[in-house]
């Protein structure tokens, strides 16, 4: 029997009972989306399960496998909202109970639609050559998409920050999170082809085989060419997490608490290096808005000579025309507050407030709020001669934010993070996990510093080598290569991912013209 790409002939063609049957009803392809999304929660952070992320894309490739457009929508949605419903349950610590369950649940869906629109559209590639290939490049296009809209969009999720570590990590250094999250879902896809080739008794078998195991044997082959030895020499960092009550949003009103947290822990630090405990360190570094700052500060001023090393100051700044600004301060022994980064990427409804009168309606403390000014600088900051590139938490998930600080010169990158208001659950290690793939992409060491944890010091290859635990109060010491190299990743930018939705969208325009040149043949 000939097959189209266009029939589902999963009901009438291939019933064959057992686990073949189970595969062509509706309800087994629909447990088999939900299973594939659990699965791909499971390889996120903080489990190291990467290597379940292929396998839950080959359950969705065996679900999609000639389908109908209508049909991949909703296989999709089930296998999308089924992965963010685990992925962004931490919005529920953030919001607390008075917001209830609806902004997580809505979310979710909303992220799921992107993912679903995908899926539809993956079913429409089928026909062409080498279909994973299009079917991956296409899962790259929703995540381009739904991390620039709107409102700047919501990176949270993309398949390659499940991979800081693993067979395909090392790919950043080659492409970025694009191309790792290419590799990871063409790899998936590809075993899913072969396993319904091999179901279908095809014997043109070897396509399928090269989609499932090239990406995997490029990844490990590019392992050997990330570099991890210093360049520039070397620098000491002491990370201070002073610690946050988990309260969620009544953090609000915890300001002067946490900055309290941040001097009595600072102090302990400074102690420590007086009585040499601790060697004295190059360069400290405080968590995102550990601190308020509008003028003059004469009790950092002091701390910061008890150090006697330049410190990184995260502060929620009140500017003299009294605009707001979620900043870095380079803070000098002797001197005070100097360079400052403003953040660039702004957390909506959080940091700024878009569509006021629309969000009033579900919001109670909109009244309350004011928006902070975006920051429009690269966040590449010389404390004591050493170039530090700075992405403030939520930055760090976007691609741009860390490849402008590399190309104007960061030979180290840090993300200070305030993550007490997400709870103990996975947030913080997934945003650990993009850390992690931000040094291996541009080949710098990074820390990264958090109020409540989890801080750490990651080396250029991801790898952790120090961090903290969860609403404690902890002190991070490391010593850490500079790099001034370039990896291919940071020379290419954007183009791999640009390339890859291209490839996309020029498939499923091919393949939408080939269906109109058969149908009017047909009539």
């Amino acid at each position: 029997m000939t097959v189209t790409a266009s029939e589902d002939v999963g009901v009438a063609g291939h019933a064959r009972g057992g686990w073949r049957g189970m595969l062509t009803r509706v309800p087994g392809r629909m447990a088999l989306a939900v299973a594939s999304g659990v699965l791909l929660q499971l390889s996120f952070p903080p489990r190291e399960w990467w290597f379940l992320s292929p396998l839950a894309f080959a359950g969705l490739g065996v679900v999609l496998y000639r389908r109908r457009f209508r049909a991949g929508l909703g296989y999709g949605l089930l296998f999308a909202v089924s992965f963010f419903l685990g992925h962004l349950v931490w919005i529920e610590d953030f919001l607390g109970d008075g917001f209830g369950s609806a902004p997580w649940l809505a979310l979710s869906v909303v992220e799921g639609l992107y993912v679903a629109l995908a899926c539809a559209c993956a079913t429409v590639v089928q026909r062409l050559p080498a279909a994973p290939v299009w079917m991956a490049a296409l899962w790259v296009g929703q995540e381009t998409l739904r991390s620039s809209f709107p409102l700047n969009g919501f990176p949270w999720g993309r398949v390659a920050f499940g991979h800081p570590s693993g067979a395909f990590t090392s790919l950043a250094s080659v492409g970025g999170a694009p191309l790792v999250s290419f590799a990871v879902t063409l790899c998936g896809f590809g075993i899913a082809w072969l396993l319904v080739r091999i179901r279908h008794r095809e014997v043109r078998v070897v396509p399928a085989v090269a989609c499932a195991v090239v990406p995997l044997l490029a990844g490990l082959a590019v392992w050997p060419a990330v570099g991890v030895e210093p360049t520039r020499g070397e620098v000491t960092v002491a990370v201070v997490q002073g610690n946050a009550p988990d309260i969620g949003l009544r953090l609000l009103g915890a300001r002067e608490e946490i900055r309290a947290n941040h001097l009595a822990t600072s102090e302990r630090l400074a102690d420590d290096l007086a009585s040499g405990r601790i060697a004295q360190p190059d360069l400290i570094i405080w968590p995102e808005t550990a601190t308020g700052l509008a003028g003059p500060d004469p009790e950092l001023d002091r701390l910061v000579d008890r150090f006697d090393a330049p410190t990184l100051i995260g502060a929620l700044y009140t500017r003299p025309d009294g605009l707001s600004e979620n900043s870095v301060f380079v803070w000098q022994p002797g001197s005070g507050p100097g360079e400052h980064y403003v953040k660039q990427e702004l957390v909506p409804f959080a940091e700024y407030v878009p569509w006021r009168p629309i969000a009033a309606w579900f919001t109670p403390f909109l009244g309350k709020t004011k928006d902070m000014r975006w920051g429009d600088e690269p966040g590449v900051l010389t404390p004591g001669g050493i170039k530090v590139g700075i992405q403030i938490c939520y930055e760090v998930a976007y691609d741009y934010v860390a490849r402008q600080t590399v190309d104007r010169g960061a030979e180290l990158l840090v993300v200070p993070t305030n993550n007490a208001w997400y709870g103990p659950g996975e947030m913080t290690y997934q945003q650990l996990a993009m850390s992690r793939l931000r040094a291996v992409e541009h080949g710098r060491a990074a820390v990264v510093a958090a109020t409540s944890g989890v801080s750490a010091i990651v080396l250029p290859d991801g790898s952790v080598v120090r961090d903290s635990e969860l609403f404690t109060s902890e002190i991070l010491v490391g010593t850490l290569p500079l790099r001034d190299t370039t990896t291919v990743a940071s020379i290419v930018g954007p183009w791999p991912e640009r390339v890859l939705v291209a490839g996309g969208i020029a498939a499923l325009a091919l393949s939408i013209g080939w269906r109109i040149r058969d149908r009017r043949r047909a009539a």
